[in-house]
């Protein structure tokens, strides 16, 4: 990085969001533009998580982007593998690398009041930036519990987005600490070959049928040769999970039938009434993300596989001992025990134009204008801020309408002209969030009776967009003014100081 490096924008993340960013900033003809990447390449999430299983449970059509639509996916769930493949595929076609900065850590963001910018320190060097677009992720720093004992445990020790491929599980008494998205794809995929698998599950999530399938060469011919073909795959993906959204958001008690169907696909694999009833959880389906798999159930099933129905509470050597005092000897511990969604490491690096830090601004909850803007934080935007996650379609879709909001914004910025900086007013983020909070009492996030991560520590749900994605993209379709304090630079009194800050700037 070169010494004294400036750029117009800087994009943090090289996932779907940095590289989404990316892509529209070219598309924009903006090229003065760096994607920092603290890894060695791109991918974000689909790079780090690589545990055996890894997939998406949103259909591959839809899990892309519109703009670079992926005729030849090969299951109607894609894989990580294949995942990733399409970010390195994105990240070429659209000639992306000569904007990318690897092994590129940002260590700290600060607002230059003075002169109306971002002073950004990376673990490659230092550069400014007139504006930020921080699209680090809501799943990109791993969360393990403080589990007293856990140093002394002899064994490995990794979280799954960690996952260590040059250990050989084979054989080995292998405990899995929590049952999520990503517990429910190791599970299966490992306990055919370990020697014991105990899972230690808080809470047991509620589990439909995974309907995938190979993706035939007619289809992928056809997609390829009449690209409306994949257009309308995707519209009725797309429009089949828009019609959903309403027994989320304003009927939880619709979500009675799909609790049925769950506990159908259940009693098909489980017979065990014990097993059953600890695998049967006591919230409305949806409170908590519905999980989809073919296999989590039946690899449950099986003799060398025990379900304690308690969180891991402490270790004693290589004995693990659980809330409700059952004790299990282990050779390996495998956290699926999530992420810092509504704590970001990222928001400790970001200090604003008061001088505290975003994790300061946001320590009674995140908010942000339109799950873009932090007050106080000028010309820094963020790809999957607050209030911006879904329950039950694409995140690419809430990314596309961000993009289309960062367009507007740097398009609003030319429009004024000269050194300007936007700074999203309090009142505006204040009435944004509480419009989104009044909406959100009535979801079954509020009304389902679970804790999950999408609730903070104050138990506010600060992670989910309580409506469909149509009318987060009609909200974010063009940035208003009168929601921004338009920020010029600061003109001394005399002349002569006028023309030296002029000059200074």
């Amino acid at each position: 990085m070169a010494e004294h490096e400036h750029v117009r924008v800087a994009v943090v993340g090289s996932g779907f969001g940095g590289l989404g960013a990316a892509v529209r900033l070219r598309r924009e003809g903006i090229t003065d533009f760096v994607v920092l990447e603290r890894a060695d390449s791109v991918g974000g999430t689909w790079r780090d998580n690589s545990y055996p299983g890894c997939a998406c449970d949103v259909p591959s059509h839809l899990y892309s982007f519109s703009f670079a639509p992926n005729p030849d996916w090969p299951r109607t769930f894609s894989g990580q593998r294949h995942i990733r493949a399409y970010l390195e595929h994105v990240t070429d076609t659209f000639r992306l690398r000569p904007h990318l900065r690897f092994n590129s850590e940002v260590k700290k963001m600060t607002w230059d009041a003075e002169r109306l910018r971002w002073a950004i320190e990376t673990s490659s060097g230092s550069l400014t930036a007139d504006v930020v677009v921080s699209a680090t992720g809501p799943l990109s720093d791993p969360k393990v519990p403080d589990i007293p004992g856990l140093d002394s445990f002899p064994g490995e020790v990794f979280h799954s987005a960690r996952w260590d491929h040059g250990l050989d599980l084979r054989g080995k008494r292998v405990a899995m600490v929590g049952t999520g998205a990503s517990a429910i794809q190791i599970v299966p995929s490992i306990q055919p070959e370990v020697g014991r698998l105990t899972l230690f599950q808080r809470t047991p999530p509620w589990v439909m049928p995974r309907v995938d399938r190979p993706i035939s060469g007619f289809e992928r011919a056809l997609h390829r040769n009449l690209p409306f073909t994949t257009q309308l795959r995707r519209g009725l993906l797309w429009g089949i999970r828009e019609l959903q959204v309403q027994a989320f958001t304003k009927h939880p008690g619709e979500l009675g039938f799909v609790e049925q169907l769950a506990k159908r696909n259940m009693a098909r694999a489980i017979k065990d009434p014990a097993l059953r009833a600890k695998l049967t959880p006591d919230y409305r389906i949806g409170c908590k993300r519905i999980l989809l798999s073919n296999d989590y159930y039946p690899a449950l099933a099986r003799p060398n596989v025990d379900v304690v129905a308690s969180g891991l509470s402490e270790v004693r050597g290589n004995v693990l001992v659980a809330a409700d005092g059952t004790e299990t000897e282990a050779d390996v511990v495998v956290f699926g025990t999530g992420f810092h969604v509504t704590d970001m490491p990222i928001a400790e690096r970001v200090v604003g134009a008061d001088g505290r830090t975003l994790a300061e601004t946001w320590k009674g909850g995140m908010e942000a204008l339109r799950g873009a803007s932090a007050a106080g934080f000028p010309n820094w935007m963020t790809i999957i801020g607050p209030n911006t996650g879904l329950g039950n379609s694409s995140m690419i879709l809430m990314i596309e309408s961000q993009l289309n909001y960062l367009a507007d914004y740097l398009r609003q910025l030319d429009v004024l002209g000269g050194r300007v900086a936007l700074d999203a007013r309090p009142d505006a983020v204040t009435a944004w969030n509480h419009r989104v909070q009044e909406r959100m009492k009535r979801t079954v996030w509020k009304t389902g009776g679970c804790t999950s991560w999408y609730l903070d520590a104050s138990g506010r749900n600060t992670t989910i967009w309580p409506g469909t994605t149509a009318e987060f993209r009609r909200a974010t379709r063009r940035v208003d003014l009168a929601e921004y304090e338009v920020l010029r630079p600061a003109v001394a009194r005399t002349s002569g100081k006028a023309a030296e800050t002029e000059a200074a700037v």
